[in-house]
């Protein structure tokens, strides 16, 4: 309003603002006296109802969870978080501490360190060949810059393409494999300037460096392009990968593909530069001690291989057939489980346990952990959060187990399935409780992705939920008898309490009472109904009617919650009937879990595996529920968890695995130009697998994902060596030598830069396959299988390949050469 050429605004404010305010509230009035709410009513300060409860070392406390974004980082996440709440705790009040319990970022930063160790101990190793194998120090050093150089430009795919630095995309990164095609074209350009300076008798002038260099770089351009090239494209179908496996692959595939592109780059245009420029000095024509041992080793054994090269290539041949005939032998599993560390335990009790007796329970739990020296403290979460985005009943707790270094442990070499063995132990001494042991990440990830917490899930699926009972309880007691049964339970479908209210219909239309008007006070006195809302600073508080706790927490009173009857029953007074005698309350006992899959009813009956892998483990489970379960008729099983990833990654790589030897095969013969002299080199593949395979059933290791990305890498680099060799085989034939000459001195010149990248690629890998940091678990299966499969690719490289040029490619060079003739 205006006044006196002011604006006032005009405010009215009736809110409550205290407690006491609420008790002098009017309800009604009776023959004109005011009747107040604290007539009625008690008045307050009182809680929610809790539907789960936070306990920390025995002692209940708060847990607040932060969301991450999606594709937001998890360790920057998680490193700001922290920094925020080491900014908060001093506001806080001094009885109140507030700290971190579980932080993403210390895992992150622990498999990175791995990683990071990994990769420096490789590049060393790598370093060491090339100046081993080189003899010349500036030549070692041009190629070994191909690393940090090459790894800057993989850093800035890696930014353009958001892809972070973590364990698997640097997992498969070979420093060996990154300089292969640098020492192929340095050990030509060494070789050629040599032999010009022997030839001249003197230091080479900078132009004449440039044009050796540059004749001794065109003649490995097309090894090393198409050497690379292969090696790139058995990567590109890791980029059609999907689901579980496409996340954990893809940025794999694309930093290894990254890390090449910049590495052949570097290889056909800065490594010939600086060697022109660089390589002045005289270069020793005498190889060094380590060649002229391998080189006087290996020609007596290749004059024997090439008088019987039929009896090796069916050797060859026999080893190949037994390698795959020992694959049918290798364990499975999805991927190896990362060691997080810490460990997280699912206790369960039975379904009509209430939260408090949970709670308290719990505790118990949390005292029994915290005794042992190895754990530095335990926290839990039972039931339900205010935010309920984990819902759980209150008769379950997740428990999180944070464990010391080992370095504090009595015994630091402890393995963590004894641990386990040992708190189980303890643990079955508190009775009420069922566990199951998992990792907090893992249980997470498992439940995410499959919708179980464990490895293993086997789904009854039907109608009659007591037949669909029996047949999870039976396939329950097999899966028990099984080699590495662990944590196995059926899904708690049935024995939860439930108080039931059944309205008497034909009572409650005489007496013309609305059935919506009676559970809507049987809502409100039981549950809870909002009256209103106080509000204190930023603070809101929110008014709610219920009966008083003792009232509600006895079934007995409830029977005497009045209901109102209309006036129209009353001539006009207000009266009230018990709800006892409109309708029945009776204790029952009702489902406690439905779970419902493509629209039907389920039973899930789950399992983690420990001790054995898990491809054996469900092909025995299968087999013996086959025999032993007879499952009546309506019912069905299918299987889920891991497994069930596992499966879609084995359907996936029968796809991809025969498009990726296509692409190499296509790749062969356009560099090639003979079907002949590709399958020769194409040879190199079954023989590296032979290696691979050999060497994960040597260290007991189960084939699982991270190996088949192992096979599929080395399916690209064992064909490497093979086209160095044939293409200078190829070229001393048209230099006029025959066959057998041209083989064998080729296969003799070829022998330094075949055993230089093989092992240069070999032992890049080799701190992955040896590693025991925090991460190793799933880089050891890929460098054991590229390590093994090396071995084997460079036996056939160097003894069954030149067998092979001598039985089968004579008449293609021939044929050949009188084509070109012809066309001239």
């Amino acid at each position: 309003i205006e006044y006196n050429s002011e604006a006032f605004l005009v405010k009215a404010d009736g809110r409550i603002e205290s407690p006491e305010e609420i008790e002098d509230v009017v309800v009604a009035t009776r023959k004109g006296i005011p009747i107040y709410i604290k007539d009625v009513a008690n008045v307050n300060i009182g809680k929610e109802l809790r539907t789960g409860s936070a306990t920390e070392n025995g002692h209940e406390v708060v847990i607040g969870t932060a969301m991450m974004l999606i594709g937001a980082n998890s360790r920057t996440v998680a490193m700001a978080v922290d920094n925020r709440m080491k900014e908060i705790a001093p506001t806080l009040p001094p009885d109140i501490l507030a700290k971190t319990i579980l932080n993403r970022s210390k895992l992150v930063d622990a498999t990175v360190a791995t990683v990071t160790k990994n990769l420096t101990e490789g590049a060393l190793l790598v370093i060491v060949i090339l100046f081993a194998m080189l003899g010349n120090f500036r030549a070692a050093c041009i190629t070994a810059l191909i690393i940090p150089l090459s790894m800057l430009l993989t850093a800035i795919g890696m930014v353009k393409t958001h892809i972070s630095g973590n364990l698997m995309s640097l997992g498969a990164l070979d420093f060996g494999l990154i300089v292969d095609g640098g020492v192929i074209i340095t050990e030509n350009c060494i070789r050629k300037l040599g032999e010009k300076q022997k030839h001249f008798g003197r230091l080479l002038t900078l132009p004449e460096r440039i044009k050796e260099v540059m004749a001794a770089s065109k003649e490995m351009i097309q090894p090393t392009v198409f050497g690379q090239a292969i090696i790139l494209t058995v990567y590109l179908p890791l980029l059609t990968f999907s689901g579980v496996e496409g996340k954990m692959f893809e940025p794999m595939a694309l930093t290894v593909i990254f890390a090449l592109l910049a590495a052949l780059l570097l290889s056909l245009t800065f490594v010939p530069a600086m060697i022109a420029l660089f390589v002045s000095k005289k270069i020793d024509e005498n190889e060094n001690f380590i060649n002229r041992y391998t080189k006087n080793c290996y020609k007596p054994m290749l004059h024997k291989a090439l008088d019987a090269p039929g009896a090796i290539v069916a050797f060859a041949g026999l080893l190949v057939m037994a390698s795959f005939l020992l694959f049918n032998h290798l364990g499975q599993e999805f991927i190896p489980a990362l060691d997080e560390k810490d460990i997280a335990l699912h206790a369960v009790r039975i379904p009509s346990t209430s939260l408090s007796q949970s709670t308290a329970m719990q505790l118990d739990v949390e005292k029994t952990l915290k005794k042992f020296p190895q754990v530095a403290f335990v926290f839990s979460k039972t039931g339900t959060a205010e935010m309920a985005s984990d819902p759980m009943p209150p008769n379950v707790s997740d428990t999180f187990v944070m464990l010391n270094p080992p370095e504090q442990w009595p015994d630091p070499h402890m393995k963590k399935d004894a641990m386990i063995a040992a708190f189980e132990t303890e643990l079955k001494k508190l009775p009420g409780n069922n566990y199951e042991f998992t990792q907090p990440i893992e249980m997470r990830f498992n439940e995410l992705i499959a919708g179980v917490r464990s490895d293993v899930a086997v789904r009854v699926y039907g109608d009659d939920f007591q037949v669909m009972q029996k047949a999870a309880g039976d396939i329950a007691k097999v899966l028990r008898k099984i080699k590495g049964a662990a944590d196995v339970k059926v899904a708690q479908t049935e024995g939860l309490p439930v108080l039931e209210i059944n309205i008497h219909k034909d009572a409650t239309r005489r007496l013309g009472i609305n059935s919506g008007e009676i559970l809507d006070v049987i809502a409100t006195a039981i549950g809870g109904g909002k009256a209103g809302m106080i509000l204190e600073g930023d603070r809101r508080f929110d008014v709610m009617v219920r009966l008083p706790e003792n009232t509600r927490q006895n079934p007995n009173l409830i029977g005497s919650i009045p209901i109102a009857l209309p006036l129209g029953h009353t001539n006009g007074n207000i009266a009230f009937i018990p709800l006892r005698e409109i309708a029945s309350i009776t204790t029952t006992e009702g489902l406690n879990e439905i779970t419902r899959e493509n629209g039907k009813r389920a039973i899930i009956v789950e399992a983690n595996v420990r001790g054995n892998d898990l491809g054996s483990f469900v092909e025995e489970a299968k087999a013996k529920i086959a025999s032993q379960v007879k499952l009546p008729a309506g019912l069905w099983i299918d299987w889920g968890g891991q497994f069930e990833n596992l499966m879609s990654a084995r359907h996936h790589l029968s796809i991809v695995i025969p498009i990726c030897f296509l692409l190499i095969f296509i790749l062969l013969f356009t560099a090639l130009h003979s079907v002949k002299q590709s399958l020769i080199v194409f040879s190199g593949v079954p023989m590296a697998l032979t290696g691979g395979i050999a060497a994960l059933w040597l260290r007991d290791i189960p084939f699982s994902i991270s190996a088949a990305v192992g096979f599929i890498a080395l399916s690209g680099i064992a064909v490497l060596n093979g086209l160095v060799m044939i293409t200078y085989i190829r070229q001393l034939m048209n230099e006029g030598l025959n066959l057998h000459d041209a083989t064998q001195q080729g296969a003799i010149t070829r022998l330094r830069p075949v055993l230089m990248t093989a092992l240069v690629a070999s032992l890049g890998f080799v701190p992955m396959a040896l590693a025991t940091g925090t991460g190793a678990e799933v880089q050891i299966p890929l460098a054991t299988v590229v390590i093994g499969g090396l071995i084997s690719s460079t036996f056939l490289t160097l003894f069954v390949l030149p067998c092979l040029c001598v039985l089968f490619m004579g008449s293609a060079i021939r044929q050949e050469n009188a084509e070109l003739s012809s066309i001239s």
